[in-house]
């Protein structure tokens, strides 16, 4: 399955398991784990290792996160949105504001490369050595990649009882992000079939 780092992004908030919505991001620490799981998801420019996370970067990347999923709202439109956070976005065009400040913040130039006996090829070339920067940009643009690609079509707020995930459709007619949400949604399903089946008899009985 293809992994889709914006959509990982957004959905470091996710429901609990239990009773509520918890965040895979709450400390400086979880985020640094968070990224080097992830490292080949980021570009190459990236220097995990070199990375330092602390308070002041991780409230900076939950900024950005925070504009990320106020994008995803607006892409699964006229679908609902995450409950997480349905109440509560940010206005599009403060998210949108949000994100492209992100972006600039490693501005990138094109590398030409040619090597005897080998095609043209370019690559792209930052102007800064500084890794905060680099995240920060690196997950903007992946959401920006995102957004304006093929697959944003098929973003979809997962529709399951309790999960707030979001999640790309593997194909057409998938309204779930994983199948424990499908076998909750099915489950749900019946219930209400034999509550309103139950009830109809009840009034038929009551006449």
């Amino acid at each position: 399955m293809r992994r889709f780092l914006a959509v990982e992004f957004a959905t470091t908030i996710r429901h609990d398991g239990q009773s509520g919505v918890t965040d895979d991001l709450p400390t400086p620490e979880a985020l640094g784990a968070w990224v080097a799981e992830r490292a080949e998801l980021f570009d190459a420019g990236l220097d995990v290792a070199a990375l330092r996370c602390d308070e002041e970067l991780l409230s900076e990347v939950l900024a950005v996160r925070q504009a990320v999923r106020a994008l995803f709202a607006r892409a699964v439109r006229p679908g609902p949105p995450s409950p997480a956070d349905a109440h509560r976005l940010l206005p599009v065009d403060e998210a949108m504001t949000r994100l492209n400040t992100a972006v600039a913040r490693e501005p990138l130039t094109v590398w030409l490369e040619w090597p005897d006996g080998a095609a043209p090829s370019a690559r792209p070339l930052s102007s800064t050595d500084n890794q905060r920067d680099k995240l920060i940009a690196a997950l903007a643009r992946a959401t920006t990649a995102f957004l304006t690609g093929p697959f944003r079509e098929r973003l979809r707020a997962c529709t399951a009882p309790r999960c707030v995930r979001y999640f790309v459709q593997g194909h057409g007619r998938q309204e779930w992000c994983k199948p424990g949400c499908a076998d909750r949604a099915r489950a749900a399903r019946y219930y209400q079939r034999q509550r309103a089946g139950r009830s109809a008899r009840d009034e038929g009985a009551g006449t």
